[in-house]
């Protein structure tokens, strides 16, 4: 089958499957402009957490920071000072309520902080778990993790299925709570050697956990949230009215731009996907509604925002115009970042109030 013919395939079985059961689709309202704006001068876009009104706890692993910003006072500060020395290597974070827990490689542990920024505490990674660091916990205090399959030299793991791993406080057994969609992979042969590596653009399966121990994970392959209770019980959510957004031309281009002239592989090196995942990216807010970020063709000027309830229920579709990303929710105020010359703007948008549905 040709490229053309397998993506015109490829996209008539997963509009059937992302069309099915959906249910009306409510009003597109789009975001206002952020009043309240931050610059950091990072290279990449950061991760962050809603560590309370107007602050939040930021990451960017690329260059070794992690800080709060304070929009009330206009601040960015490193997280527990500038002379700590609890953390070395920061490479992601979650939060429960206002704590934040902070993964760091270089030490090997995730440290746990108030949110005036003070160090509560420190947790070492789970040999058992081959050094994963937790990705979120439960109100009982029980650590979740996401544990990727043991690597082999040729990448065949990549098609293996990671788990998310419920564990104590103090781990004296492991429990595996759900399976993960394997990544989406092609076998590239280069000289004497073949490798499956991941395509470019292709999705993965994303997930977070309520307080009551409820495990939900936003199925990347069906556009929808399947939820497993603390007794096993699963739930699955309407499949999400969504558009199948094909890679284009432009798209590789752009990808290809992002690497140095001087190590820029060909396209032809590379494998793509040939059409986008669903969502790029997964937030539980603090008042229990799950925000998706949808993929976007890079020539489309704005992005769409899904809004579920627990049961997975699409409930409100916002838009964010430009290049700003969506990288936390807080209760009252979402956070962006976009990327510019001199690094990366922080910026504040408010949650529009809902508009009462007509009779």
């Amino acid at each position: 089958m040709s490229l053309r013919r397998e993506v015109r395939a490829l996209l008539g079985l997963t509009a059937a499957a992302c069309g099915s059961g959906s249910g009306a689709v409510p009003p597109t309202e789009v975001l206002s402009a952020a009043r309240d704006t931050l610059v950091a001068e990072w290279a990449n876009l950061p991760m962050a957490v809603s560590i309370g009104a107007g602050r939040w706890a930021v990451v960017a692993p690329d260059w070794d920071a992690a800080v709060i910003a304070d929009f009330r006072a206009g601040s960015i500060t490193p997280l527990g000072g500038p002379k700590q020395r609890a953390y070395l290597h920061p490479s992601a974070l979650f939060a429960v309520g206002d704590t934040t827990y902070l993964a760091d490689w270089g030490l090997r542990r995730t440290t746990v902080w108030s949110p005036e920024g003070r160090l509560l505490d420190s947790i070492p990674v789970a040999n058992p778990l081959r050094g994963a660091f937790p990705r979120a916990r439960d109100a009982a205090g029980q650590l979740y993790y996401e544990v990727n399959p043991p690597p082999r030299r040729d990448g065949s793991h990549n098609r293996d299925s990671a788990a998310i791993v419920r564990a104590p406080l103090s781990p004296a057994r492991f429990d595996t709570v759900a399976r993960l969609a394997p990544l989406d992979v092609m076998e590239m042969k280069r000289e004497n050697s073949s490798r499956f590596e991941r395509r470019v653009f292709s999705g993965t399966d994303l997930w977070g956990v309520w307080p009551d121990g409820t495990v939900w994970i936003a199925r990347v392959g069906r556009a929808q949230i399947v939820s497993m209770d603390a007794q096993g019980k699963v739930a699955k959510g309407r499949e999400l009215p969504d558009p199948v957004f094909e890679v284009t031309q432009s798209d590789r281009d752009s990808y290809l731009q992002g690497y140095g002239e001087d190590v820029r592989p060909k396209e032809s090196d590379l494998p793509f996907a040939l059409i986008f995942p669903p969502f790029t990216a997964a937030f539980a807010a603090p008042d229990r509604t799950i925000w998706l970020e949808k993929s976007k063709p890079v020539l489309d000027s704005a992005r769409k925002v899904h809004v579920l309830d627990r049961a997975g229920n699409l409930t409100r579709v916002l838009q964010i115009d430009g290049t700003a990303r969506l990288i936390a929710v807080g209760s009252d105020a979402l956070l962006l970042a976009q990327q510019f010359a001199k690094g990366v703007r922080l910026l504040q948008v408010p949650i529009p109030a809902k508009t009462p549905p007509r009779p």
